[in-house]
């Protein structure tokens, strides 16, 4: 029978130091630190042993001073065990348990990096896939290049995936990394592996993103995608390694996972208004198949006259529209009004286009002197424009106040000393 980690004897909320005799005290480490290590851990009570272990001889190697940050999602007795191994660790060792794991394991590892206090951060998955042994070299290749971002990459010259299990995964694997890289050629310009768990990134570029207008938006498993994107680092450095086999315990790759995933492409892609105007257009287009399919069931032989089977179709294809513009396009602003006010609002600013478009080709065409296709045409697309507007600006406007489902943003930026 597992533990439950909400019961354990300390307050998981405190973030210090689990055991103060080991450099650390109640209010942080004692020295300076070249790296704070932020390890997301979901039910990986079987790695974390040997995880300290050997992360705690790859610092002493190198002799560099580091801390090692757990934000963990377990419902098993993960925190525990992580209590009890922080006291034979050199490393100072913070658990930070979330009651309500809010962005998967990538809001996990952004809210780690917010109680992290070193100038280099590196993220590193707990279940040994990822060698520890690499961090000192992650750190040297960074400072050696001046790259705010320093990669492992398995498809990198040199490094190996062959940990991956079976050929499903590898292909998987293989096809989210290509279509990654298509979506975002510039910003993922000289980076082999963006699907990568495992990485070292300045503090101050984190910094950047986080301040910004848009701040950090994670969801799901591939945290370094939304650094990469959002961070805009100045500079991507690679360091080839071998993917090994899972140490202990079952991989969180799933179906649900692999939806995340996408939902994330969508909305990092769509950050940028430009590109949030085409999709918005590419949805109504595809409404179209739904509004055509019932007109066709109902105005068919016997049917209902054309006018009133058009009116009802095209709810239907409204209806579509809505559902992908609400889940996909506008994931992170629904929080002004109900879901069922929200759909009465876009269905009315959809229907109401109807009524536009005919009056607008009427004075395109006499004022304009256009014919009736290209009036039509301009109508369709001053309609289009004010329906994005409207759509855009208002109804899925941006909250003046934060709220829980605003972007994760961090607080007190602090300085990178390092050169």
């Amino acid at each position: 029978m597992t533990a439950d980690p909400l019961d354990l004897p300390f307050d998981l909320q405190v973030d210090a130091p689990l055991d103060t005799s080991h450099g650390g005290s109640p209010d942080g480490p004692l020295e300076p630190l070249d790296v704070s290590v932020v390890v997301p851990t979901y039910n990986e009570a079987g790695n974390i042993r040997e995880l300290l272990r050997r992360l705690g001889a790859a610092v002493a190697s190198a002799g560099l001073t580091a801390e090692v940050i757990f934000a963990d999602d377990s419902t098993d007795h993960t925190c525990q065990v992580i209590a009890d191994a922080a006291s034979s660790t050199p490393l100072p060792v913070v658990l930070h348990h979330r009651a309500t794991p809010a962005g998967g394991l990538g809001g996990a590892v952004v809210e780690g990096i917010a109680r992290s206090s070193a100038p280099w951060i590196v993220v590193i998955d707990a279940d040994l896939q990822h060698p520890p042994e690499l961090l000192p070299e992650l750190l040297a290749r960074g400072r050696s290049t001046g790259a705010e971002l320093v990669v492992a990459s398995r498809y990198a010259a040199g490094g190996d995936r062959s940990g991956l299990a079976g050929g499903y995964r590898k292909l998987v694997s293989g096809l989210s990394t290509g279509v990654t890289k298509a979506v975002f050629p510039r910003a993922l310009r000289g980076l082999t592996d963006p699907m990568s768990g495992f990485f070292a990134i300045r503090r101050r570029a984190v910094d950047r993103a986080a301040t910004g207008e848009d701040g950090l938006q994670p969801l799901g498993y591939k945290i370094l995608l939304e650094l990469a994107v959002r961070c805009r680092p100045s500079g991507i450095a690679e360091v080839p390694y071998a993917f090994a086999e899972r140490h202990a315990g079952a991989s969180k790759s799933t179906v649900r996972e692999g939806l995340r995933f996408l939902r994330h492409l969508v909305t990092l892609r769509t950050a940028d208004p430009r590109a949030r105007v085409a999709a918005f257009g590419l949805i109504g287009l595809s409404g179209f198949v739904p509004n055509l399919a019932l007109l066709w069931l109902l105005n068919g032989p016997g049917g209902m006259h054309y006018a009133p089977a058009e009116i009802i179709a095209n709810q239907a294809g409204l209806l579509w529209n809505f559902l992908l513009v609400d889940s996909l396009l506008y994931r992170l602003r629904r929080g002004h009004h109900r879901r069922s006010l929200r759909l009465l609002t876009f269905a009315a600013v959809g229907n109401a286009d109807l009524v536009a478009r005919l009056p607008l080709a009427a004075l395109f065409m006499a004022w304009g002197g256009l014919a009736a296709v290209p009036a039509t045409a301009a109508s369709m697309v001053v309609v289009f424009a004010g329906r994005f507007l409207l759509v855009d600006r208002w109804l899925y406007r941006r909250r003046a106040e934060r709220t829980p489902a605003e972007p994760v943003r961090l607080e007190a930026p602090l300085p990178d000393p390092t050169p």
